[in-house]
C-alpha cells in the first residue's frame, strides 16, 4: 500500500491512497483525514486503505492524476523527527571532513540526533539559502514511520512497529556544524527543515527488498539533473531501523506518528558516488589535498528517489530548488 498526503489548505493536509505505479491517487478521507489519525488507529483503519487501495488497482474507483507539487511530507509535522547515522562510510568521511575523529563506540553503540518536526518540507518545496557561507549541503536518507514505540523494545521485536518507509532529504548546513557540536550540545541551527519524498509505502509493498530492517534497494540523487550517487540502501546500513529503534528506546517509548531516518546512506565503493556534498569533498581532499565541488547556492536542484529492480521509484522523487531567501 502507498500513501500520501495532499495539500487542502490545512495543516496537516488530507490522506490519499496512491496506485502502486504513483500515476493516480484517491482521497481516503471517507475512511480517515490525516496520516496521523490512521497511524493513531491504525489497527482499525489499515484493512480498510488496503481496500481502497486495492479497487484503485484495478479500477474500481477512480482516480485523480498525481501532481507532486499538491502533495506535502507524508507527515506534515510530526510528533518527533529522530535521524541515526547508521552508515559506518558516512560517518568515517564527514568526520575526517571536519578534523574529527570517529568515536570508539564507531561500530558498536549508534549515532542518532532529535531534528526539527513541527516543519517538515513538502517533495518540491523550496530549499532556501540564508547565506552561502553556511554550506548548504543535502543528505539523501531512507526512513521509516513508526506507531507506538514502548520503552525497552529489542532489536528482536522491532519490526512490528514499522508501518511505513519513505524518503528524506536531510539537509545540512556544514560550516555550522563544527561550532556547534564544539559546544558539546548537539545540532540545532545547523539542521534546518528536511523534505520527504511524496509517497511513503508499507514494508510489504518493498517485496524481499524490506528484511532484517533495511531497504535492500538504490537511492538514486541528481544534482542538476546529473546523477551524483545511487548506492545500495541495505548492505551497509551497518545498524538497522530494528537496532536503532532498540538504541532509542532505551529510555523513551515513542508514540505513533514518528519518524526515524536512518542518516546519509553510503557505500565505501566510490563508483557508487555520494549523497551528500561532504562526502565528495572529502574524497576529493584526500586524492588532490582540497576540495573542489561547492556547496549548494541558488538554482541549484535537487532529486532523490528510491527506485526497485526494474528502475521505478517506489516513494516518488523529492525534487527541490535551492532559492535565495
Amino acid at each position: 500500500m502507498k500513501l500520501g498526503t495532499m495539500r487542502n489548505g490545512r495543516r496537516d493536509g488530507e490522506l490519499v491512497v496512491v496506485r502502486g505505479d504513483g500515476r493516480s491517487c484517491t482521497p481516503a478521507t471517507a475512511i480517515v483525514s490525516t496520516l496521523q489519525a490512521a497511524l493513531d488507529d491504525w489497527e482499525r483503519v489499515e484493512p480498510r486503505l488496503r481496500a481502497l487501495a486495492a479497487d484503485l488497482e484495478r479500477g474500481a474507483v477512480r482516480g485523480e492524476p498525481v501532481e507532486p507539487s499538491r502533495f506535502q511530507a507524508p507527515l506534515p509535522r510530526a510528533y518527533e523527527w529522530i535521524d541515526g547515522s547508521a552508515y559506518v562510510n558516512h560517518i568515517v568521511l564527514v568526520r575526517r571532513a571536519r578534523g574529527a575523529e570517529p568515536p570508539p563506540t564507531l561500530r558498536t553503540d549508534p549515532l542518532v540526533y532529535q531534528g526539527g518536526s513541527g516543519v517538515l518540507l513538502g517533495p518540491t518545496d523550496a530549499i532556501p539559502v540564508l547565506d552561502p557561507g553556511f554550506g548548504l549541503d543535502f543528505e539523501s536518507e531512507v526512513a521509516v514511520i513508526l506507531d507506538d514505540v514502548p520503552l525497552g523494545t529489542k532489536a528482536a521485536s522491532a519490526g512490528r512497529h514499522v508501518r511505513l518507509v519513505t524518503v528524506a532529504n536531510d539537509v545540512t548546513l556544514r560550516n555550522l556544524v563544527p561550532d556547534e557540536l564544539a559546544k558539546g550540545f548537539g545540532f540545532f541551527v545547523s539542521k534546518p527543515a528536511t523534505a520527504f519524498a511524496p509517497f511513503a509505502v508499507t514494508p510489504d509493498e518493498l517485496g524481499d527488498a524490506w528484511r532484517d530492517g533495511r531497504v535492500h534497494l538504490q537511492l538514486r540523487t541528481r544534482l542538476n539533473g546529473k546523477l551524483v550517487g545511487d548506492p545500495e540502501a541495505g548492505p551497509e546500513m551497518h545498524f538497522s531501523f530494528f537496532d536503532l529503534l532498540a538504541h532509542v528506546t532505551r529510555t523513551r517509548a515513542l508514540t505513533a506518528g514518528t519518524i526515524l531516518g536512518s542518516g546519509t546512506v553510503s557505500n565505501e565503493d566510490p563508483a557508487r558516488g555520494v549523497s551528500c556534498l561532504a562526502e565528495r569533498r572529502m574524497r576529493e581532499t584526500i586524492a588532490q589535498g582540497k576540495a573542489s565541488t561547492p556547496f549548494l547556492v541558488a538554482g541549484d536542484r535537487v532529486e532523490i528517489e528510491l527506485v526497485d529492480r526494474a528502475g521505478r521509484s517506489v516513494c516518488g522523487t523529492i525534487a527541490q530548488e535551492v532559492v535565495s531567501r
